[in-house]
């Protein structure tokens, strides 16, 4: 007999990686595996109805709007579908608990949008929410389909996350929103990394407007750069359009042996499954 096929890859495609919008640029939404969103901004509209049903859960690093505006639409689209009698039930979203709270009091309060944790119906709703806290593991999906995330910490005006994927060929890190942010390189200088998607938003002449709004400019990645071991690959994400050419040209500049590059829209990272 044939040897058994392994666990499928991991596969991670970008929807968004902009700072802002323009055109052009949609904020940030990573889609794992067809089934799962790491963050909700408008990135998200890139998939087609059909697509968008099929996601099963939501990942949030934060409340801010440009990484939950999709949510609202979303579960709005997929609910005929998913809510009927063979349909494939509730969107679980995940996120800290200050970041639900955030939602459920600002957004899905039925003035901002309808309030979807009760509609259908307050027993059976399209979005149910599920608190994580920073250092847990999560287990999505079963069986060869089940992906590993590792929430980890980052520096933010709200609370706020960074995700890791788990694979064969190391943790897929995302450090989400953050300005410098030693707690979360100290944890990850003794693992092994596949990749490290990592938002710098300004210009290094922008460096007190970073500060105060919790992301990094190329001088502090490459301040973080120094605590990656080896020479992993570190791809750029949450430029501000209008700056993004000067913010990867200061990029560009930093002397380390990892190769940078700009993330882009629609890039596919395809990582082997952890057996």
């Amino acid at each position: 007999m044939p040897p058994e096929s392994g666990p499928p890859p991991v596969q991670i495609r970008v929807l968004g990686c902009s700072g802002a919008i323009a055109a052009g640029c949609r904020t940030t939404a990573f889609l794992l595996d067809d089934r799962v969103l790491f963050d909700c901004g408008t990135g998200v509209g890139e998939l087609s109805v059909e697509e968008l049903t099929r996601i099963d859960d939501v990942v949030l690093t934060h409340a801010h709007l440009d990484h939950v505006q999709s949510l609202p639409l979303l579960a709005d689209v997929v609910l005929p579908t998913r809510m009927a009698p063979q349909g494939r039930g509730a969107i679980r979203v995940h996120g800290l608990p200050a970041t639900l709270d955030a939602l459920r009091t600002h957004l899905f309060n039925g003035v901002i949008w309808p309030d979807f944790l009760s509609i259908p119906s307050a027993a059976r709703p399209i979005l149910t929410f599920h608190p994580f806290a920073v250092g847990d593991v999560l287990t999505l999906g079963q069986g060869a389909n089940a992906r590993r995330l590792w929430v980890l910490p980052a520096v933010h005006p709200v609370p706020a996350c960074g995700l890791a994927v788990d694979t064969a060929d190391g943790w897929w890190v995302f450090t989400g929103d953050s300005g410098p942010n030693p707690a979360c390189w100290a944890l990850l200088q003794s693992e092994p990394l596949a990749h490290v998607v990592a938002d710098v938003s300004f210009t290094n002449d922008l460096a007190a407007l970073a500060e105060r709004s919790g992301h990094l400019i190329p001088s502090t990645l490459a301040d973080a750069l120094r605590h990656v071991p080896g020479r992993v690959p570190v791809y750029v994400t949450h430029l501000k359009p209008g700056d993004d050419a000067l913010i990867m040209a200061q990029v560009l500049a930093i002397d380390t042996p990892h190769h940078i590059e700009r993330l882009a829209p629609e890039h596919r990272f395809e990582m082997a499954a952890r057996v």
